[in-house]
């Protein structure tokens, strides 16, 4: 309790506003070559395609030398390769209903790495459609 006899007063804690807009951004995060899936992501994806569990791992899915299940790439107009679900033309994921879990947490912060360069590079440029390469 303070001097005044009145306790001291609890900090109210908003939710961290954040600082980057997906739809401005050509889908980086969809290119990292190892996006890391579960089992649960995987019967998520055959729901969404009204699959059964094994086809959608077969389809969707391949594993590394370590036995990482990963999902699948496909080449990729602006970076080397992406996601197979990401849409090229409108640089937006096609399931984003259905995304697997890693996905739905990133970038788990309130700033995402690449949009700050990309922001830096588009004022930099004078170009909102500049898509920078790392």
């Amino acid at each position: 309790m303070k001097k005044n006899g009145k306790p001291f007063p609890i900090p109210v804690r908003s939710k961290p506003v954040v600082q980057y807009n997906c739809l401005k951004c050509p889908g980086y995060c969809c290119t990292y070559k190892e996006i890391e899936i579960t089992q649960r992501d995987v019967e998520r994806l055959a729901r969404h395609f009204e699959l059964d569990p094994d086809v959608a791992l077969e389809r969707f899915t391949k594993v590394d030398k370590k036995g990482t299940v990963m999902l699948r790439h496909k080449l990729d107009r602006i970076f080397e390769s992406t996601c197979m679900f990401f849409d090229q033309k409108k640089r937006q994921c096609t399931v984003y209903d259905a995304r697997p879990g890693v996905c739905r947490k990133y970038p788990d912060a309130v700033k995402c790495g690449y949009y700050e360069f990309l922001k830096f590079e588009r004022e930099q440029q004078d170009d909102e459609k500049l898509v920078a390469l790392t």
